[in-house]
């Protein structure tokens, strides 16, 4: 049988969308829409014209726009958001409409007049990480346009994109007004958080000084297991390790990540792995001043090194807490495994599923069955094999017999890792998915005692709820808690979906909907939004908008179907309304 021709040519895509739309047309949305339609008529259209452009297709807010040539859209972009910076300039702050443009030029797949292909999927992560008014393209762009256009670009860096396998240099426009800095990478305006009326930390991603790329996870895995040690201690705050690596490759300003964080101190440092030795430096600054309070060395051989992250945690303590008492550190933790190449294992293991694709989820899958088979007891391993078997389903990577997989694995989980609040949270949070939601709400609210900075716990234990159809306002309360923990998660879009859903039970159609278009404003990609957007708006009778929901979704996950997705929520009532609203908006079966 032949093959059937697809299309395929090189084009430079622009992807654009209105930052804070959901918020606008919340607080006016007659208005908001007036005011984008003017702007697109008078603005945008003309300067898409100019250069050659073609609408591929609106979105609402956004906007996917094909270009002959990177140079073509960059000056088209360039020409927008330079005219749209004029215009707001006498437009007060909560009615501005602002653009985050991303660009990139790569492969696309034509059809029907649409564009599809890693070249549109770029293009719209590259948007996503622009600051409002700003611009954001890809390394391969960079090449296309040096020299000739009239505006200057800043090095953002290596960046991982959601859903992209690789991380990509990015560069950032820099135009009339712009600082050359990194930190121009904030997707929002960030307001400094007040200070929690405790000691509040965040560890900073380590640099990796093994002159290994492939030693990256390895300092990663450090932080986050440093990051969990300081979370058990009931005198600090400590932000999750999610909100501290999106400061990663990135030159920092100290003092604005204690604003953007609401920190007092910042832990950065470094980790040399070499020749089965390892050193770890690390320095405690105090944000607001920036002073150095404390710098040390820590060397050892590689089988201690669990003892030398204690120490690092020890010390930080003593520096910023002298009057936490020895008896008070209690360093209850046990060392998760005594296998060096199965902790090696597992921290690869957790490296791939940072890069959310299929691939690096097989991956994953393969690395942490190698470590369960070198240490059949290593508790963590067990959690992260069961909610990788959950996520799998979720993305629709599942296979038969994967929800018994997980669940076996969640319950050995369970009796071997019994007081560690990180295998309470994954091993809870897959048996809470697949229905054992009273047993899971017990383990998450035990796993919360034992780590009260556990961001992920709350949100973890939010969702569980959220499954049981019960307690919908602590359920939204655990959401909230755990945003302030990580106010910069790049699994924003999650949390914010969880928030959506619990008003969604509660039967708050409106707040639902609200806040369904903003964990989409926040990730698109993330399709558990626009479900509970689709539903939302069923149940106010706006079904053609519903259906326009259902396309869009099929756009990020056009192999989605109502019964390969769905965890077991405990209410049939809510159960039978959820898939009836899916399947009337036209999803299939």
């Amino acid at each position: 049988m032949a093959t059937e021709y697809v299309k395929r040519r090189l084009a430079a895509v622009l992807a654009a969308d209105v930052a804070g739309y959901s918020r606008m047309m919340g607080n006016d949305e007659e208005g908001t829409l007036a005011r984008l339609k003017a702007v697109r008529k008078a603005l945008v259209d003309p300067a898409i014209a100019s250069h050659r452009g073609r609408i591929v297709k609106t979105t609402g807010d956004g906007m996917l726009i094909e270009f002959a040539s990177a140079v073509d859209a960059v000056r088209s972009a360039v020409e927008v958001q330079r005219k749209m910076a004029a215009q707001n300039a006498t437009v007060s702050l909560d009615q501005r409409i602002e653009f985050r443009i991303g660009i990139h030029i790569g492969d696309i797949i034509s059809d029907d007049n649409d564009i599809f292909g890693d070249g549109v999927n770029i293009a719209a992560r590259l948007e996503g990480i622009s600051k409002p008014g700003g611009i954001c393209i890809s390394d391969d762009a960079q090449r296309q346009i040096r020299t000739k256009v009239d505006v200057a670009f800043d090095d953002m860096g290596q960046q991982t994109l959601k859903n992209i396998a690789e991380p990509m240099r990015v560069w950032s426009a820099r135009l009339d007004g712009d600082a050359p800095s990194p930190a121009n990478r904030s997707t929002s305006p960030v307001q400094p958080l007040a200070l929690p009326d405790k000691a509040s930390i965040a560890v900073l991603p380590f640099q990796n000084m093994s002159g290994d790329p492939e030693q990256e996870y390895f300092a990663d895995g450090m932080v986050e297991d440093i990051t969990t040690a300081l979370s058990r201690f009931t005198s600090l705050f400590v932000i999750a390790r999610n909100s501290s690596f999106s400061y990663k490759s990135h030159a920092v300003d100290i003092k604005q990540v204690g604003r953007e964080l609401g920190v007092r101190y910042v832990l950065e440092g470094s980790v040399r792995k070499a020749a089965g030795r390892v050193r770890i430096s690390g320095q405690l600054i105090e944000a607001a001043t920036g002073a150095h309070l404390w710098a040390e060395k820590f060397d050892g051989a590689l089988e201690d090194v669990f003892e030398l992250q204690d120490a690092v945690t020890e010390r930080v303590v003593g520096a910023i807490e002298p009057t936490i008492k020895q008896a008070e550190i209690n360093r209850a933790r046990t060392k998760p495994t005594s296998n060096l190449d199965a902790y090696d294992y597992y921290l690869r293991a957790f490296q791939q599923t940072t890069l959310y694709t299929r691939e690096g989820s097989d991956a994953a899958l393969d690395y942490i069955r190698q470590a369960i088979a070198l240490d059949p007891g290593y508790a963590l391993a067990k959690a992260f094999l069961s909610v990788t078997y959950m996520t799998r389903w979720i993305q629709g990577w599942g296979a038969p017999g994967d929800p018994e997989r997980g669940l076996a694995a969640a319950r050995e989980a369970i009796v071997l890792g019994s007081d560690d609040p990180s295998v309470l949270r994954w091993a809870g949070h897959t048996l809470g998915f697949w229905g054992e939601h009273d047993r899971s709400i017990a383990l998450l609210e035990k796993a919360a005692r034992l780590n009260v900075n556990g961001s992920q716990i709350l949100a973890s234990l939010g969702w569980v709820k959220v499954y049981a159809c019960t307690d919908t306002e602590r359920a939204i309360a655990h959401f909230e808690r755990s945003i302030r923990l990580s106010p910069r998660d790049p699994e924003m879009a999650s949390t914010l979906t969880g928030i959506a859903f619990a008003h969604l039970i509660a039967g708050h159609n409106e707040q639902a909907l609200a806040f369904a278009q903003q964990s989409i404003d926040e990730g698109p990609q993330f399709t558990s939004g626009h479900r509970v957007k689709i539903t939302a708006l069923m149940s106010l009778n706006r079904e053609q908008e519903a259906r326009a929901a259902a396309e869009m979704l099929l756009t990020y996950d056009p192999q989605f179907t109502i019964s390969s997705r769905l965890p077991v929520y405990r209410k049939s009532d809510f159960r039978q309304k959820y898939r009836a609203a899916l399947k009337a908006a036209g999803l299939r079966e």
